[in-house]
């Protein structure tokens, strides 16, 4: 369970984001205790990520630390990986102390029953080629090989298929996971709410059967966030030393209106 309210981010690509997009992650993570009964970071914080045996990738110190530091005041964190940080291990789950995952979550989330997945992989036609090559990335003997190279020379070697990656993503402005979610929605009346990021884009829809279709957007492009409490889910902008709950962008009720776009 993620208790309310739940605060969801996604997509911030930390290694390829500036300095200037950590430090607001890093103030962000650090404004939550006292506000955020759980926090649910929706893959690919990292644009890379991988734990040797006694080695992490070099700059994530502070981020880290700032997670740590609010799962020590008591709010839970759960890490669904990306397919960009989809390698973590004990420095994530034993030295951080977040739930890591891989693959679909469905549970309680800010009093909601959801469905969340990063998104990777997800559309039937678009996505086949990614998928045979996921199989194949996370695949344990892979992973033991890439363990095996010096981190000085896998971690360029990740870097640069992380670029590839991230600059060829959807193209299709979120409309494939969209449907894919409105599809969910339609099936399984069980479930209230669906939660992606992977796009990119930005979203807060309801599906025609009243669940609600949400994604945080991508951090590094614009730091945008969502807030999921019992009564309604918010997408909200942060601004640093400004506000401390950000600028409400859009929200939708838990009753059967269309959500209300705020200028």
């Amino acid at each position: 369970m993620l208790a309310a309210p739940c605060y969801v981010f996604s997509d911030a690509h930390l290694g390829a984001a500036s300095a200037q997009q950590e430090r607001g992650v890093v103030a962000f993570l650090r404004s939550l205790p006292g506000r955020a009964g759980s926090l649910l970071i929706n893959g690919d914080l990292f644009d890379f990520w991988f734990e040797w045996r006694r080695v992490e990738p070099r700059g994530h110190f502070r981020t880290l630390s700032a997670l740590a530091e609010l799962r020590e005041s008591g709010v839970s964190i759960l890490y669904i990986g990306g397919n960009h940080d989809c390698w973590g291990g004990d420095v994530l789950t034993r030295d951080v102390g977040v739930d890591f995952q891989l693959g679909a979550w469905s549970g309680s989330l800010g009093g909601w029953r959801a469905y969340v997945e990063h998104g990777d992989g997800l559309r039937e036609r678009e996505d086949r080629a990614y998928r045979r090559l996921r199989a194949v990335l996370r695949n344990r003997w892979a992973i033991r090989a890439f363990r095996w190279m010096h981190p000085d020379w896998s971690i360029p070697l990740a870097a640069g298929s992380s670029d590839v990656s991230r600059v060829h993503g959807a193209r299709d402005g979120g409309a494939g996971l969209q449907r894919i979610a409105m599809d969910r929605l339609a099936m399984d009346r069980g479930t209230e709410l669906v939660v992606f990021g992977h796009s990119h884009v930005p979203a807060l829809v309801r599906a025609p059967g009243g669940g609600v279709y949400a994604n945080p957007g991508a951090w590094m492009d614009s730091p945008t966030y969502l807030v999921v409490r019992p009564e309604r889910v918010e997408l909200r902008r942060w601004r640093n030393n400004v506000s401390a709950e950000g600028d409400l962008l859009d929200f939708i009720d838990r009753g059967t209106q269309e959500p209300s776009a705020l200028p």
